[in-house]
């Protein structure tokens, strides 16, 4: 009899055949359609058992025309009439079980009345799933059953993946963006996401390891993705690629590589930077969509660990030497790809302290890669002019003067005081100097001079200085004022009063008051 079959070409012998690229199908769902009446009469009734196709063969060896994962449906036309008494049997459900068929459908008439008990029994030695498949029943309605259960796997899939890209997506534009989107990441595949250094270390990590190990998870199944990971990132000694994923060498670096350990699924991604970052993501299984939805997960990480600039790294590096070996900022600021004039913004996160890529996200935001993190605290140096500051989501901002390069240093400091009066007053942003006033009608040099000779006394106290000026610009607020200096109410009680001993002056009036904004302002 001669076969034929609209599926690809025969797949070559192997231990592990592949399988179809389409989304699998619950044998027990399969099961549970009533119109087809189909019933399990050997083989393991296993939850787990999936099919990627349904495929119709009356071939005595079904083998070269299997790609694995089918259900294989037969009348029973290649049966011999002796067949119950031999190795027949045994022989055809081994060589489907050898291919990688998922399980066998035997239909009752037109040729047999009832399933063979030989078939019965091998399929139980064997442990390949036999159905029933009722007289009622055409192979081409379950064929078309398999595909209707295949679309609603793939409408679930893609919604799966679309929902999770546009969660993703806004991990990514949450003040934390890197753990954000790793806690997303585990959430969406049900295990652990960890964002690993060129060294190997871990930057950052979120969710559960699957498996033996636990929550803190090392053992086993650390160890292996830790392992699989060292597979996908580039070798940085002589520039040759890593090994891959089957553990051979010699080939260029893989993208991505996935492997198992017991019995969980792990997967590795280096990231687009080019830095040696790569995500390593464990799962207690692998369904549908998993490695679209970590592939999102590297793209947006490769953004947030990236360089944001790259094109200016070396110019940057140029400038940095520069100043180390005694340059004034105004030479080097050229390199740094801003203009004549330039703004420095002080930033604090709502939630834990910053780290390096945080930062690095938040100057992406502001529109530079010149960034600093110190201690709770980032520094970005902006291009001014170049776009528009405004509030940035989970951030507190204070913002200096446009000033030159010769007075980054007294814009550090405009920023510094402006962060600390945004914090105490509650406020998202707040700018040096936004409004005008009578002081500036005065000449800088008189007032300068003015300021000196009223501030004297307690110009050798820094603490005290800043003190008075930041609870004089919060109106005399304790609460506030120990808020935006990090100190106790008292401590700021004790200092005041100390400035007015110093002083020699009421500060409890407010032209006196005044007086010394003013000289504050221009000390």
């Amino acid at each position: 009899m001669e076969e034929t079959s609209t599926m690809p070409d025969a797949a070559v012998p192997g231990p592990a055949p592949a399988v179809p690229p389409t989304p699998p199908v619950p044998l027990a769902a399969l099961l549970a359609r009533e119109d087809l009446g189909l019933r399990q009469i050997a083989g393991p009734q296993d939850s787990a058992t999936v099919i990627h196709w349904a495929h119709t063969s009356e071939m005595a060896d079904p083998y070269p025309y299997l790609l694995g994962g089918e259900l294989l449906l037969t009348a029973g036309v290649h049966v011999p009439e002796a067949a119950g008494s031999g190795t027949y049997f045994d022989d055809y459900v081994s060589r489907i079980v050898e291919a990688g068929g998922a399980a066998l459908g035997f239909g009752v008439a037109p040729v047999h009345d009832t399933v063979p008990r030989a078939l019965v029994v091998a399929c139980d030695d064997y442990g390949l799933p036999l159905v029933e498949v009722p007289p009622r029943t055409t192979f081409s309605g379950v064929a078309r059953a398999v595909w209707q259960l295949m679309a609603q796997a793939r409408h679930t899939e893609l919604r799966r993946v679309t929902e999770a890209q546009q969660s993703l997506a806004a991990a990514a534009a949450r003040p934390d963006p890197v753990p954000s989107v790793l806690r997303q990441l585990a959430q969406r595949v049900g295990g652990r996401a960890t964002l690993y250094a060129p060294d190997g270390g871990e930057v950052a990590s979120a969710g559960r390891m699957p498996g033996a190990g636990g929550a803190g998870g090392g053992g086993e199944v650390s160890g292996a993705l830790a392992g699989l990971v060292a597979v996908v990132r580039p070798t940085t000694r002589d520039g040759s690629g890593g090994v891959n994923a089957s553990g051979g060498g010699g080939g260029p670096t893989p993208s991505s590589a996935s492997d198992t350990a017991a019995g969980v699924h792990l997967a590795a991604y280096a990231l687009g930077t080019g830095q040696g970052f790569v995500l390593g993501v464990a799962a207690p299984r692998r369904d549908p969509g998993d490695h679209t939805i970590a592939s999102v997960g590297a793209v947006l990480l490769s953004l947030l660990t990236g360089e944001h600039q790259s094109s200016t790294g070396a110019a940057r590096s140029s400038a940095l030497v520069r100043l180390l070996l005694g340059a004034a900022p105004e030479e080097v600021a050229p390199l740094l790809g801003g203009g004549e004039r330039w703004v420095v913004v002080h930033a604090r996160p709502d939630g834990p302290a910053p780290d390096a890529v945080t930062a690095s996200a938040l100057g992406a935001a502001l529109g530079s890669a010149l960034v600093d993190v110190d201690g709770d605290v980032v520094r970005v140096l902006v291009p001014a002019g170049h776009r528009e500051l405004t509030v940035q989501p989970g951030w507190t901002c204070g913002v200096s003067a446009p000033v030159g390069a010769h007075e980054w240093a007294s814009a550090d400091t405009q920023a510094g005081r402006a962060l600390s009066r945004a914090r105490a007053t509650r406020a998202r942003l707040v700018r040096h100097g936004e409004h005008q006033g009578l002081t500036d009608l005065v000449p800088p040099t008189e007032a300068a001079a003015h300021a000196r000779t009223l501030l004297a006394p307690i110009t050798a106290n820094p603490a005290l200085t800043e003190t008075l000026r930041t609870w004089l610009s919060l109106h005399g607020s304790w609460d506030r004022t120990a808020v935006a200096l990090s100190v106790h109410r008292n401590t700021v009680r004790q200092r005041i009063t100390r400035c007015a001993t110093l002083l020699s002056t009421d500060l409890d009036d407010p032209d006196v008051r005044m007086e010394l904004w003013f000289a504050l302002r221009h000390a």
